[in-house]
């Protein structure tokens, strides 16, 4: 993934795309297995302007230089076992989101910046849990709001017991908002912190410190000041000794993106962004590949970054983030792919069969994460299968993420391209998990497990459209007679209420068990979205407006 910017670009557009040369908040340095990660934001570089990023508070900007090091970390540095992520400040860890911040911006801005960095801090947890790069959380002094979410997503915290040093989440009673929801749901699913003890760590401003932090559960050791450097260089010996990373191995350069922007389209060299601004449509075509696979994995590291599947998952991770914040007014994305199926299922089968490769891991697990990244991402989605198209194996995710999908049956006329067909590969069925743990397809058929069945025994076949509707696997097959009708579904879909598809889509694409991942993003659509337009916080005389005035917030009491 791309990710970036120490400002809006020159046409104000926000960029995804950056590398460590110009970070402009954080450092990465590593040596031998282990890397640290030093958290230093320049107060004077927002991203948005209008206010100074002070005592190691963020903006997106800064998270997007997280975002980009974390990736990086697993690509261009996978012998690291162990990530040090620790404050350049003295006796500050991270005072959170700015609050000048999100007190100026945009409703849909807030917003999209809390879903950024909740995926931010579940791109940790899964590094941990795939990549084998465990995050150890050196806390030097306040950790609050955000600061604390940060740490919550690694898998240890060091706390210096120093009388100061504390963790918080201040939001509700400082702000009236709440701490991005990542922050709760991992104090009570992940660190298991007891109801009564969460209520009261919740609501006060000062947090706790200490040992109570350590018997609560909030942190997991605490060290004097003057016994801080043993105390990492032991807990960093203990993470390595857990981790199932990989030794010694050289990593891959992860190169710039390469993206053309014109006023309605964008173009990478696997995906086509077109904007249709008057019909508030969206169309994302991604080419498939035109080369074999590589002959072994020493020719997939030589290829690295220019490896097709790699390439085409951070180019469509970085269209995704580009709509989400700078095409605001998009109601829908319409998914088509083109070229071979065969193709694109054979590198799939090249990239599973070496899965025990690193780089092989990296690439699929990249994919799951973009996925998940379109699963979450407020609007509506369809995918079109044309004839020409190449919707198999991990592209046919696309269709199964997608709200609708229509299928065309047979060739058109006058369309000399061969007729669309869909082809499964094993990746469809638990190499993508969701956010619920489940494949998109097993979600799908949550309640008709013999339709889950009849699925993976057509494996490898290149369905016709007939047989993918009557397997399930699209919701639409229609001839080139009743073709139009998909484009009356769009435009009948763009005039809906935004709000109201937000809320549905949301309810309808996670199906099934509930993990921590659902909860985050679910409390995020539905009560964080809300919470950031109610007067008590974002009101004229709300918490957000009048903070640092000497002005108590006037709250409306009701209760809704």
């Amino acid at each position: 993934m791309g990710a970036a910017a120490e400002k809006p670009a020159e046409n104000g557009l926000i960029d995804f795309r950056t590398e460590p040369a110009r970070y402009r908040h954080w450092r990465l340095g590593v040596a031998g297995d282990v890397a640290t990660l030093t958290m230093d934001v320049d107060e004077k570089a927002p991203l948005l302007g209008g206010y100074e990023l002070k005592l190691n508070s963020y903006d997106l900007g800064v998270d997007i230089e997280l975002a980009d090091a974390v990736e990086r970390l697993r690509f261009e540095h996978p012998q690291v076992k162990v990530v040090i992520l620790r404050s350049g400040k003295d006796r500050v860890f991270c005072a959170g989101a700015n609050i000048r911040m999100l007190a100026s911006a945009t409703h849909a801005h807030k917003v999209n910046f809390c879903k950024f960095t909740n995926e931010t801090r579940n791109t940790i947890e899964d590094a941990s849990a795939h990549s084998g790069q465990k995050y150890l959380c050196v806390v030097n002094g306040t950790a609050a709001g955000g600061g604390y979410e940060l740490a919550l997503a690694c898998d240890h915290i060091l706390l210096v017991d120093d009388g100061s040093a504390s963790v918080s989440l201040p939001e509700l009673p400082l702000l009236a908002v709440l701490p991005g929801t990542g922050g709760l749901t991992r104090v009570t699913d992940k660190r298991k912190v007891r109801r009564d003890h969460a209520d009261v760590f919740c609501t006060t401003e000062e947090g706790v410190k200490g040992k109570r932090a350590v018997e609560w559960r909030l942190v997991d050791e605490v060290a004097p000041r003057s016994k801080l450097d043993d105390a990492v260089a032991a807990r960093v010996r203990a993470l390595a000794a857990q981790s199932k990373g990989v030794n010694g191995t050289a990593g891959i350069k992860l190169t710039a993106l390469n993206r053309d922007i014109a006023a309605d389209r964008i173009r990478y060299s696997t995906v086509d962004v077109d904007i249709e601004r008057a019909e508030r449509i969206v169309t994302i075509t991604i080419r498939g590949p035109e080369i074999a696979p590589p002959h072994d994995t020493d020719a997939l590291v030589k290829l690295g970054a220019d490896y097709w599947p790699l390439k085409c998952a951070r180019e469509l991770d970085d269209a995704i983030l580009h709509l989400r914040l700078n095409e605001l007014a998009t109601a829908v994305i319409v998914f088509k792919t083109l070229g071979d199926p065969a193709a694109v299922i054979a590198h799939d089968e090249f990239l599973t069969v070496n899965l025990e490769h690193w780089l092989a891991r990296e690439i699929l697990g990249l994919w799951k994460r973009v996925l998940k990244r379109i699963d979450v991402t407020s609007r509506s989605l369809a995918a079109v299968i044309e004839p020409g198209s190449c919707f198999a194996g991990t592209l046919a995710e696309l269709a199964f993420a997608s709200d609708r999908s229509y299928m065309a049956i047979g060739e058109f006329s006058g369309d000399n391209r061969p007729p669309a067909t869909l082809t499964l590969h094993a990746v469809n069925f638990g190499r993508y998990p969701m956010s619920n743990g489940l494949s998109r397809l097993a979600t799908r058929f949550l309640g008709e497990p013999a339709s889950l069945d009849a699925a993976k025994a057509a494996t490898g076949k290149a369905l016709d459209a007939g047989e993918a509707e009557k397997r399930g696997l699209v919701t639409f097959a229609m001839d080139d007679i009743d073709w139009d009708d998909v484009r009356v579904f769009l435009e009948e879909r763009a005039s809906f209420s935004p709000d109201g598809l937000t809320g549905m889509e949301a309810n309808l694409r996670f199906a099934g068990p509930e993990t921590m991942e659902t909860k985050i993003f679910a409390r995020l659509t539905a009560w964080q979205n809300w919470i950031f337009q109610r007067p008590n916080a974002v009101g004229p005389e709300g918490a957000l407006t009048r903070y640092g005035s000497g002005q108590k917030p006037n709250f409306d009491m009701k209760r809704v």
